[in-house]
């Protein structure tokens, strides 16, 4: 797989197990050498192989195919900023012809230490897992550097709002972002302070203590047994100083809470510093609409240019509010980036961020209709036609809500879908409405519109009493029979739907309703 990211904000979107997080994972393994805190060195795991190859590799080995291994390899490329010229830098990557440039590369890899050790488990024939204990983790940067920590360089948050805990005082990527806030001498600071608290407490406290177990008798001799605090980096200020929400230990402070603060520690919210990657999965959890709404305000305003945001959402109130033009589509483990809308249609979209976006992305059809109404009869027209619910076929009806038509068309434009657009003539004729379109837009195969007929109704409730017997009509909506059928159809149009819908009658649908039937449902 290979990712395109662009300056400033990308929004990853994609179905469940579609890769969001496996490549924000793989990003934060090459960017820290770590894996939940942990280098991953000490945390190999032979699930992290992507799983079709190593079946196809055992599959080879069986019959007696000299293949070799899996591997994990990920490269990181950089912008070539003077920070990275000193240890980042170099032409040890992948790239073709040879390019120098700022960058890092993690592999995982069959130690050649282990050979003989690796090729006897693999000859047992048995074998159905790789080997991790014989692998080694080689980490360097571009300039063939091996690196042991993070680069300074390289400050990195990542914000789960999905698996925050409150079983623990202070997570490790909170610890992080903690850390990388604050200044050296800031650090420094702290843990003198610190140090010396704990001197304190020995020297003071401890005092009487020591007294006491120093008089034991005890198999050591004369050297004295005595208590004294833990000054190793196991209990350093990090490890022991948990931040505070409201004079609330932050782990209990709520889960949307949580993450708000995450996120404005991030990205440099009350410090100088901020980190220059953050990774945001589904800022969506947790948090009601208005302080999601709060939030994405903040991030949008937030971002600083040298700043780089990967967010996963499954939220179209996410897409919209921070720009259609950040989107990019994680599918079959392929990334496609979704930068070619235009600048009014992002900013259209970003005051409607009602508009269910992603419905329409991740369909494999799409069909767009101008209300409820709509929706509720072209489900019940499809449904008879085809015996089943359009969503079987992978088709979403979806409500436009005052969306215009072009916008409709160009967001299926750039998805790349097959799209049916349905809406009433309202007594224009549909010819002028068509050559009104931008042409680009329309495509014979792949996105047309639907209008109904000038001569049969302005509405769609016009067109239903020009095609149906009006007693059908009226025993369905179960209204009497002095009561005007256009009127009250008109006034209710909703409420007419949904009767019609679940009346169990065989209506006649317009002639644009089957038209678009057809179109949408053809392979």
């Amino acid at each position: 797989m290979s990712f395109y990211p662009r300056p400033g904000i990308n929004i990853l979107v994609g179905d469940n197990d579609a890769g969001k997080t496996t490549l924000l994972q793989a990003i934060t393994l090459a960017l820290t050498g770590r894996v939940n805190g942990r280098p991953a060195a000490e945390d190999l795991n032979p699930y992290w192989f992507n799983q079709d190859d190593v079946a196809e590799f055992f599959v080879a080995r069986g019959k007696g195919k000299p293949v070799a291994p899996p591997e994990i390899d990920i490269e990181v490329f950089l912008q070539d900023r003077d920070e990275f010229q000193r240890w980042l830098f170099g032409a040890h990557n992948s790239e073709v012809p040879v390019r120098e440039c700022a960058g890092i590369r993690l592999r995982i890899a069959p130690s050649p230490e282990y050979s003989e050790e690796i090729e006897a488990y693999f000859a047992t024939g048995k074998a159905s897992l790789l080997p991790v204990e014989y692998y080694t983790v080689d980490w360097r940067s571009f300039g063939d550097i091996p690196l042991t920590r993070r680069p300074k360089e390289l400050t990195t948050a990542i914000i789960d709002s999905r698996t925050i805990s409150s079983t623990s005082g202070i997570d490790f990527h909170l610890r992080s972002i903690l850390n990388d806030a604050l200044t050296d001498q800031d650090r420094a600071n702290l843990s003198l302070a610190f140090r010396g608290a704990k001197e304190q407490l020995t020297a003071e406290h401890l005092a009487c203590v020591n007294r006491q177990v120093g008089a034991v008798d005890s198999a050591i001799g004369d050297k004295p047994l005595s208590l004294a605090m833990d000054q190793s980096a196991r209990s350093s200020w990090e490890t022991s100083i948990v931040p505070h929400v409201a004079d609330i230990p932050f782990a209990m402070a709520g889960q949307g809470q949580q993450a708000i603060i995450k996120t404005v520690l991030a990205m440099g919210g009350g410090f100088a510093q901020a980190s220059k990657v953050v990774m945001i999965e589904e800022p969506d959890n947790h948090l009601s609409h208005s302080n999601l709404n709060r939030l994405l305000g903040f991030v949008k305003d937030s971002a600083r240019h040298e700043q780089q945001l990967l967010v996963t959402t499954h939220s179209s109130f996410v897409l919209n509010r921070l720009g259609l033009d950040s989107l990019a589509m994680v599918h079959q483990g392929s990334v496609s980036t979704f930068e070619t809308l235009t600048e009014d249609t992002v900013r259209y979209f970003q005051k409607l961020p009602g508009f269910d976006t992603l419905r329409a992305a991740l369909s494999d059809r799409v069909v767009l209709v101008e209300g409820p109404s709509d929706e509720i009869l072209f489900n019940s027209f499809y449904k008879a036609a085809r015996r089943h619910v359009p969503l079987q076929d992978g088709i979403d009806v979806i409500s436009m809500n005052g969306l215009s038509l072009e916008r409709g068309l160009e967001l299926s434009k750039v998805l790349g879908k097959r799209c049916a657009v349905l809406r009433d003539n309202d007594g224009v004729d549909p010819d002028d409405i068509l050559t009104q379109l931008r042409a680009d837009l329309l495509d014979p195969g792949s996105r047309r519109v639907f209008i109904g007929r000038r001569d049969k109704g302005r509405t769609l409730e016009l067109q239903l009493i020009e095609g149906n017997s009006e007693a059908v009509l009226r025993s369905a909506l179960g209204i009497r029979e002095k009561t005007n059928l256009a009127s009250w159809m008109a006034n209710n149009k909703t409420e007419s739907a949904l009767r019609l819908a679940e009346s169990g009658v065989s209506l006649v649908p317009p002639a644009y309703f089957a038209e678009a039937i057809e179109f949408i449902s053809a392979q």
